[in-house]
């Protein structure tokens, strides 16, 4: 099951400097080990709340390859230059099976505590 990268990026002055352009020019090489492939990367649409910034969103084959990218030498080598020069919020998500639905997972909670309720008793 995919694995996606979410980065709320927020850059000090809206344009890269010199490190964020280094990191940008070398985070490609570290992503293609580890079968990170980019699906969006640009500033978002806010229809609720508020969004400063821009959305990365990268895929991986799997939460493991995605913690091995972060983790690789590769990666910790290039991560100051971001790091340095921009505010991140990264989080790592797994994505959900084919078959899913919201009101599926609504029926699960309701059977859990359904359950739980009559353990009570």
């Amino acid at each position: 099951m995919s694995t996606y990268l979410i980065n709320h990026l927020r850059i000090p002055g809206g344009i890269p400097n010199d490190e964020g352009l280094d990191y940008l020019e070398r985070v490609d090489a570290t992503l293609r080990p580890y079968g990170g492939t980019w699906l969006a990367n640009g500033e978002p649409t806010v229809v609720e709340g508020a969004w400063p910034g821009l959305v990365v969103l990268l895929e991986f084959p799997d939460r493991a390859a995605a913690r091995n990218w972060y983790d690789s030498p590769e990666y910790q080598e290039i991560l100051p230059l971001r790091t340095r020069n921009a505010i991140s919020d990264l989080v790592l998500i797994d994505g959900v099976p084919a078959d899913y639905t919201v009101a599926g997972f609504a029926r699960q909670v309701r059977a859990s505590v359904a359950g739980a309720s009559h353990t009570d008793d």
